[in-house]
């Protein structure tokens, strides 16, 4: 009855479409109404933007931005966020239609349950970056991501809401008032030093959100929104497993990454971090990912079971606030711009304060308060974390980026190249101290550049024996790659015929070097080369076997003259090509010397003849004839004729 009384919406019909029925949450910006599109005839989620915060309520400037991001964000279509339907202003209300997502958001979960498993803490955040990566690839940033932006649905599936708002929000009241506006649990440093965000910043949300649901608690917490700001600016957050001691290190470094103070060292998407937290799930096994931290002190899972009384957090943990942009100073002055901030609930009223301190007590404690400020302000500056800076992350830049960072941080860089096999030259490998380590104003961070891989020139192996070539690629740890062998007619056995890069050639240090080594020349048999000719014998052993060949000539009655009947080495013997083989031709038969026959007896003359390699005849032939003795002969005595030669006798 008393938001009926107080809220003048309640009961409105907005647009002449949206009827307001239910008041279901209120925040810095905004308050959601459940309402019933009479169109449609459906339930929306209606959230009307809190008049203070239209600089002007006239202002064209709001109101486009308002449209242009709302717009940005209906082009979602991701099952992971919550739909935008509508955006429009009626008279004074500046209003968003949104899917009505019945359920509760990660906030009253947390509240309700205690901290997550870190099997379910790393899938809701996987489920929340992939919602994020999708608005991130159309260059929508969300700007406010809390557990309270993140909707449960009735399947138990995270949804996320409010994409773009505080962007158009903040877009216009930095542009008047010098503040941003958001949940100071969860800004980024950039945003809060600057009022400047991208992708970057919606990952270290997330990265706070790993931490909230992995541990029950905020990374950093204070008495005030700037105490809490300064140290997201000043502080990293701190390894989950300082609150929660067996919590991994895989967790400590995924949030280390996703939070870094430096938004250059931070995955640079939400698509990128999505990554980090897949590879971060395969990491770690079922029993660890099954257990979750006990709630904290004082927390409601705590109390659930038990009759100790609950410390009420005077703000609540997601409540937006407005903060002055340029907390980059270690005690900033904020008193003056905290006064004129847009209030975060004007219905609120600050209690009456009854002052029972004398006067005197009073000036006492400004004179310490001062003595002991201006003391501080010495320490801090001199000795203290302000007299420290942090270390940029320059890895993977270039030298020259680097150099730039540095120097723009107040930083000496100190370049040393090295090589490299991995990182391609010029890029930077690592720094010392390492990204992120305090260091004195003004101090050295040495840089390690790449040189890129080391690189050889190959030497001459070709004509070199195996085991010289081996040790000469050793010398210059040039590996050795594989060795083949081959026969050859022209080079000797043992000896390196070709390598795989040429002599001379400029390789990378461990590029492995093939070697194909000779093993002379190609085993064979002697072929059978008699009854062929002379040219014919010779062409087949020089052509087909590459041999030496040596030729003789005898006479024979084996062969006709010119032919081969004899060979050395026999066929059918194992030789190689490049051996030697003779072969011997026939000139004919043998030689014989003829006798001196006239005056012998017929029969006897005959006979030596014949003895003597001659065929004999005799005339005359007459058979009344007698045989005497030989009277001539037809070949002259003393000749040389060849053996079967014939020779006639002639008698008286």
């Amino acid at each position: 009855m008393s938001d009926t009384l107080t809220d003048p919406l309640l009961g409105r019909v907005i647009d002449g479409r949206y009827e307001v029925r239910e008041r279901i949450a209120a925040g810095g910006m905004a308050t959601v109404y459940l309402a019933f599109d009479r169109r449609l005839e459906r339930d929306v989620a209606l959230k009307v933007m809190h008049p203070h915060l239209e600089v002007d309520p006239n202002s064209r400037e709001f109101v486009a931005r308002f449209r242009r991001e709302a717009k940005a964000a209906a082009r979602l279509t991701h099952p992971g966020v919550v739909r935008v339907y509508d955006q429009g202003v009626d008279q004074d209300v500046s209003y968003l239609t949104m899917e009505f997502v019945d359920g509760v958001n990660l906030r009253e979960r947390l509240e309700l349950d205690g901290p997550m498993s870190l099997r379910e803490a790393l899938t809701t955040l996987e489920q929340v970056l992939d919602a994020l990566a999708s608005a991130h690839r159309q260059g929508l940033v969300h700007q406010d991501v809390k557990p309270e932006n993140v909707l449960i649905d009735g399947e138990g599936r995270p949804r996320v809401a409010d994409f773009g708002l505080a962007r158009a929000v903040t877009e216009v009241t930095s542009s008047t008032s010098g503040t941003i506006l958001g949940t100071v649990a969860y800004l980024g440093p950039e945003l809060i030093t600057s009022g400047v965000s991208d992708a970057r910043t919606d990952v270290y949300a997330a990265g706070v959100l790993l931490y909230e649901m992995v541990t029950g608690r905020q990374p950093h917490t204070g008495a005030t929104a700037i105490q809490v700001a300064t140290k997201h600016v000043h502080e990293d957050v701190p390894p989950p497993s300082s609150v929660v001691a067996w919590l991994p290190p895989e967790i400590d470094e995924l949030v280390g990454s996703l939070t870094a103070r430096e938004p250059a060292a931070r995955p640079q998407d939400a698509g990128e971090a999505l990554q980090d937290v897949r590879r971060t799930l395969t990491m770690l096994d079922d029993p660890t990912l099954d257990r979750r931290a006990a709630p904290p002190s004082g927390s409601t899972a705590a109390l659930r079971d038990s009759d100790a009384t609950a410390v009420l957090a005077a703000t609540p943990a997601g409540a937006t606030v407005a903060l002055p942009i340029g907390l980059g100073h270690p005690f900033p002055s904020v008193g003056a711009e905290l006064e004129t901030l847009p209030d975060d609930d004007p219905d609120a009223k600050e209690p009456v304060r009854t002052d029972r301190r004398a006067g005197w007590w009073i000036a006492a404690i400004l004179v310490a308060v001062l003595v002991l400020g201006g003391g501080g302000v010495w320490w801090y500056n001199s000795i203290g974390p302000g007299a420290y800076t942090t270390v940029p992350s320059v890895v993977d830049e270039t030298q020259a980026n680097a150099t730039t960072i540095l120097e723009g941080a107040g930083l000496t860089p100190d370049v040393t190249r090295v090589f490299d096999d991995e990182v391609a030259e010029g890029i930077v490998i690592a720094t010392d101290p390492n990204a992120q380590a305090r260091i004195i104003e003004g101090g050295t961070v040495g840089i390690t550049v790449s040189k890129g891989p080391r690189m050889t020139d190959v030497p001459k192996l070709v004509g070199m024996s195996q085991d010289a070539a081996e040790e000469s690629l050793a010398e210059l740890e040039l590996p050795l790659g594989d060795v083949t062998t081959a026969y050859s007619d022209t080079v000797p056995a043992g000896q390196v015929m070709s390598a795989s890069e040429k002599a001379g050639a400029t390789v990378r240090h461990d590029t492995p070097i093939d070697l194909k080594v000779s093993d002379g020349p190609e085993p064979i048999t002697f072929p059978d080369v008699r009854g062929m000719t002379e040219d014919e014998a010779t062409a087949l052993l020089q052509d087909e076997y590459a041999l030496n060949v040596g030729v003789e000539h005898a006479r024979t009655s084996e062969a006709p003259e010119g032919e081969v009947f004899q060979q050395s080495p026999e066929a059918g013997a194992a030789g190689n090509r490049l051996d030697s083989i003779t072969i011997t031709v026939s000139d004919g038969p043998p030689l014989v010397s003829v006798g001196d026959y006239v005056g012998m007896d017929v029969d006897t003359a005959e006979k030596a003849a014949k003895d003597a390699g001659l065929k004999v005849s005799l005339y005359p032939k007459w058979p009344w004839s007698s045989k005497g003795s030989v009277v001539d002969q037809s070949l002259v005595p003393g000749a040389q004729v060849e053996q079967d030669t014939s020779l006639v006798l002639v008698y008286n």
